[in-house]
């Protein structure tokens, strides 16, 4: 603020009042004078209406004159809203907190796969998930709503030439004695978005720690793994030729719901064993599931 036009407004207002006072001063000269101080007085109402005591004194009262520091302070508590959920890609996997717990481990009825389904660890697996969210879905309704791929098996100059386990279920699910392998995620996730519509949340590609945060919070996890639970050598992969090109996979390919862990281990139900809470060494399970491309389905309330 330029005090300066204060001063000058006091002194002419003072001189004013003074010649009037005495009438000393022609009536010309007077208004001279009187158009003077209102100038200064205008001048004065401008420079303290847009100083900085103004607008420290009405911002405090919630009149904004810059909003670049409101937006950016919404910006952040957006980022710190979705640095909060350990799961996260989509709007609905943040809209719950989840914390890692150091262990876990959930009661849920394990299902058999057999005698019914000798290739149908995927759909039983998912029909314990299911039912642990409240759906009640049987392994056989679920075995006849998977999508199937029907590329019916083929071997030709020594190159197999059958179905993609990524588009449906590959082969025969009843019967082992006809040529079958399984099915990946994507298939059963929209299986199970037929019951679970858009809380159905894919972890596929995500970290372990991932699945720990889903199982911390009281969901288990449907994964791809092998019947091994270890890291396969080379030589359990082939390679086959598929419509939408070539695919690998080993026929040690298995497909459990996931139920805890703890440091040391990571638990499951095993709908081929039909063991519950069945105890598997931690990291040889991980490097497992990684190997078969870290596959994983779960569910948020």
């Amino acid at each position: 603020m330029d005090y300066s036009l204060i001063f000058l407004f006091a002194f002419l207002t003072i001189l004013f009042s003074l010649l009037v006072l005495f009438n000393k001063v022609f009536n010309r000269l007077r208004t001279i004078i009187l158009a003077g101080a209102v100038i200064c007085f205008l001048l004065f109402g401008y420079n303290l209406a847009t100083s900085a005591i103004f607008r420290t004194v009405f911002q405090g009262q919630g009149i904004q004159t810059d909003t670049s520091d409101s937006i950016t302070q919404s910006q952040i508590e957006k980022t710190e809203l979705v640095a909060e959920n350990e799961i996260s890609g989509t709007p609905k996997e943040a809209e719950q907190k989840f914390i890692i717990k150091e262990s876990v481990l959930l009661d849920i009825p394990v299902i058999s796969q057999l005698p019914e389904l000798p290739r149908g660890c995927e759909v039983t697996s998912l029909a314990m998930l299911l039912q642990h969210a409240g759906v009640k879905a049987g392994k056989m309704e679920l075995a006849e709503g998977i999508k199937k791929d029907p590329t019916p098996y083929k071997k030709k100059d020594g190159q197999v030439f059958f179905g993609n386990p990524n588009v449906g279920f590959v082969g025969d699910m009843y019967n082992i004695d006809n040529p079958g392998y399984g099915v990946y995620h994507k298939p059963v996730k929209e299986l199970a978005e037929r019951y679970l519509s858009e809380k159905v949340v894919d972890l596929t590609g995500s970290e372990f720690s991932k699945l720990e945060a889903s199982l911390s919070n009281g969901f288990p996890v449907w994964i791809i793994i092998n019947s091994w639970y270890t890291e396969l050598p080379p030589e359990q992969f082939m390679t086959w030729n598929t419509k939408a090109g070539e695919v690998q996979v080993t026929y040690r390919e298995h497909s459990v719901l996931v139920t805890g862990y703890d440091e040391e281990y990571v638990y499951v139900n095993d709908p081929l064993t039909n063991e519950k809470n069945k105890k598997v060494p931690k990291q040889n399970f991980v490097k497992a599931w990684v190997q078969m491309g870290s596959q994983a389905i779960t569910f948020v309330n």
